[in-house]
């Protein structure tokens, strides 16, 4: 059944959230702040190895050595756009808002909000996170298409990595990561329900300008998680779209 692929994905995140708020209770203060660490780490490392994997994928299509152009230019613009249109201000609103909601409920949360893992880090933080993480990359796009067209495996493997990932991240980020279902839904559905409409616009080059600008994104949340520096992603969220635009008509 096209479409069930989107569910198991969406189902494993939710699972995978919320075995996490459970070990996350059980998990001392000195360990979570480690365990934050660690997992600043591996973002870290996952957001590198995806934008420059990405990178030498559109350097191989027809932008060639104009790749890294493309990725400056998109970043600078986009953020430029997102800046005007004060992105990560509303989501910090969202995500306050959510708070305020899903913190009434004593299973939404891992524990105290003063925890040396979570200090200064909110719900919204989490959640733009594991969107990242979960929505961005070629499996997301190739596994939603396939899925549209009646092949759900590829987001089945996807189901079982994100699953796995939001137990970690839920520990430490709390249950921001479970929130991640609502734009997984709408981006893997959304490919999903029109792949025979959009498969032949996701070229080579769209797939890795994604996967370039959003590494790129993913390893600036995990020099946040490390505490190195906060850079406002949420108003860097436009380059994804004007790289992949950038990439369908030159690429």
């Amino acid at each position: 059944m096209p479409g069930i692929g989107v569910i198991v994905n969406s189902l494993a995140v939710l699972v995978g959230t919320a075995i996490g708020l459970v070990f996350g209770r059980l998990i001392s203060d000195r360990f979570r702040a480690i365990a934050f660490s660690a997992i600043g780490l591996a973002v870290i490392v996952i957001g590198a190895s995806m934008a420059i994997g990405g990178l030498a994928d559109l350097g191989q299509t027809r932008l060639g050595d104009y790749a890294a152009l493309v990725l400056v230019g998109a970043l600078v613009v986009g953020s430029l756009i997102g800046e005007a249109m004060r992105i990560e201000h509303h989501l910090e609103r969202f995500g306050k808002w959510l708070q305020e909601k899903a913190y009434r409920t004593p299973m939404l949360s891992p524990g105290k909000t003063d925890q040396p893992g979570e200090k200064g880090h909110t719900l919204v933080e989490g959640f733009v996170t594991a969107s990242l993480l979960f929505g961005v990359g070629a499996m997301t796009v190739l596994g939603s298409l396939q899925d549209g067209l009646g092949d759900p495996s590829l987001l089945y493997l996807k189901a079982m990595l994100d699953g796995i990932a939001a137990v970690a991240l839920a520990t430490t980020l709390g249950a921001g990561v479970g929130l991640s279902v609502i734009p997984l839904l709408v981006l893997q559905g959304g490919i999903a329900l029109a792949a025979g409409a959009v498969e032949p616009y996701i070229t080579h080059a769209v797939i890795a300008s994604i996967e370039a600008i959003g590494g790129a994104l993913i390893l600036a949340i995990g020099f946040d998680l490390a505490q190195i520096k906060r850079l406002p992603v949420g108003n860097m969220l436009p380059a994804v779209f004007l790289a992949a635009a950038i990439a369908l008509v030159l690429g």
